[in-house]
Order: structure tokens, then C-alpha cells, then sequence
């Protein structure tokens, strides 16, 4: 388990609410999800920048990664190991939160394109 709690900020809380009605998807969950996947296929590690966790947002490690947690977690913790960056249990927890709020921004800034839920996958395939 990468990490117990993941607690998104306001800023985050805010874009998830308009993809929410953009796509049709109602979860946090799986909006988060396609957000880590679309950071982790980004060549580059993302940047150190502290996004604060001040909303009301919450979820367990479980309730992110459902019956695919362990997948999340191997997935990260290759991209560590890629990184050069090793397997620290405060690493990996750092590096997830950083790679799930870098990639959430880009998911808000195609909003707008969204109409459906399946072009939040056209996303993730760079076909938007």
C-alpha cells in the first residue's frame, strides 16, 4: 500500500467536479486513476511542489485502486525505479501524490472537449 489516505486539495476538488458533469463519470476514484496513469506515461518525473490537501476530499488507498491497487502500486513503484529514485515507503508516497495532482490539471485543461465518458480515454491515448 502506497499510501492509507489520499486527500485532494480545493484546487483539485474543483476540476474533478467539472469533469464529473463533463464525462459522466461520478467517481473520484476513477477520475484520479486516469489522472496517475496519464502522469506516469509523461517521460519526465513531475515537478516537487507541495499541493496542499485542503479540501474534503478523501478516499482510502483501497477505495483509489480498487481490485487493481496492486497494479497502481507495481506501477509506481517502476516509475520510481525508472526515476532513479528507489523504493522508500515516503518516496513512493510522494511520488504518487505528485505524479496524481500533476496530471489532474491536464485532464481539466481538455474539459471542455469532454463530452462523454470515453473521451476521457481518448485522453489517456492522445486521440483528443
Amino acid at each position: 500500500m502506497i499510501v492509507k489516505q489520499i486527500k485532494l486539495s480545493n484546487k483539485a476538488k474543483e476540476q474533478l467536479i467539472r469533469l464529473k458533469s463533463k464525462t459522466g463519470i461520478s467517481q473520484w476514484n476513477i477520475l484520479c486513476r486516469f489522472a496517475l496513469c496519464l502522469s506516469l506515461k509523461e517521460p519526465t518525473p513531475p515537478f516537487d511542489d507541495d499541493s496542499p490537501t485542503d479540501s474534503n476530499v478523501e478516499m482510502t488507498w483501497q477505495v483509489f485502486g480498487g481490485e487493481y491497487q496492486d497494479v497502481y502500486e507495481a506501477l509506481i513503484i517502476q516509475r520510481c525505479l525508472d526515476d532513479g529514485l528507489g523504493t522508500d515507503p515516503n518516496v513512493l508516497s510522494k511520488q504518487f501524490k505528485l505524479h496524481l495532482h500533476r496530471r489532474k490539471d491536464r485532464v481539466a485543461a481538455y474539459e471542455n472537449k469532454m463530452k462523454k465518458p470515453t473521451d476521457i480515454l481518448k485522453l489517456t491515448l492522445n486521440e483528443l
